[in-house]
């Protein structure tokens, strides 16, 4: 099996499998990745993201429990929204950054170590996309190392920096962490196929955002310092599809504060 693969958990790595939902768009790629974590030969996994609250995509992730645990990336309902109705479900208790997205979650937090089903994760606070985000560094028996990107880092394209929860200058400093990660490093997405190597996709990354910013301070020269997002995106986003300009917008107006914020 390739990427996508609907209804299907397809194995990625040795320890890492992953059920795609069906809410594919614009903004989610082909849909979110829902990841059932586990070394082999244990019954149990863990689960990254079960994604929105769609039943059946739920109960296919649930049928390839039991679930010790429910981990969230970040806020977004495309990854979380169907945490609360997955752990009725599985019983399983649930973990974010932010705990309030599901009553009765218990809070995670920036070198944490959570370990279930075989394998062990270390959270790393990548913010930026939002100020929640979270990645999860895997690592277990007869496996190299990946990580859990969320949507800091996309199998494919990039991210949006969702303003005014996200911000530019925590998703530089977050890609910048990820690019020091061992080299191999498998990139395990919410959205988008696995990558090879996580420093290489953080540094391509990086290296976007620096010709974004560039184009949007040409940008502001011929348009004026007050120019607002929407005049950005018609001048500097023109080689993006019109219907994502709503959300380069968003991406746009967390550059310009960071912009401002430099001067």
């Amino acid at each position: 099996m390739s990427h996508p693969a609907y209804g299907e958990l397809r194995p990625v790595t040795a320890l890492a499998s992953v059920l795609l939902a069906e809410n594919p768009s614009p903004m989610t790629l082909e849909g979110t990745n829902t990841w059932v974590l586990r070394a082999p030969d244990v019954e149990e996994c863990l689960v990254v993201d079960p994604g929105e609250e769609d039943e059946e995509h739920l109960r296919r992730v649930a049928a390839h429990g039991p679930v010790a645990l429910v981990l969230l990336t970040h806020r977004h309902p495309d990854h979380a929204a169907g945490a609360r109705r997955f752990a009725e479900l599985t019983g399983a208790p649930v973990r974010a950054l932010d705990p309030s997205l599901v009553l009765g979650s218990e809070a995670l937090g920036d070198g944490d170590v959570v370990t279930g089903a075989g394998v062990e994760l270390r959270v790393v606070g990548t913010p930026g996309h939002t100020s929640d985000s979270l990645s999860f560094l895997l690592d277990g028996p007869s496996a190299g190392p990946a990580v859990l990107t969320g949507d800091t880092i996309l199998g494919r394209g990039t991210t949006v920096i969702a303003h005014p929860d996200g911000a530019l200058g925590p998703y530089l400093d977050s890609l910048r962490l990820l690019s020091e990660l061992p080299a191999g490093t498998t990139v395990l997405p919410g959205h988008g196929p696995e990558l090879p190597d996580a420093p290489a996709a953080a540094t391509a990354y990086l290296a976007h955002r620096e010709q974004r910013l560039d184009q949007v301070r040409t940008a502001l020269g011929k348009l004026g310092q007050g120019a607002s997002a929407r005049q950005v995106v018609e001048v500097v986003y023109t080689d993006v599809d019109r219907t994502l300009w709503p959300a380069a917008e968003l991406s746009v107006q967390a550059q310009l504060d960071y912009l401002r914020a430099e001067r």
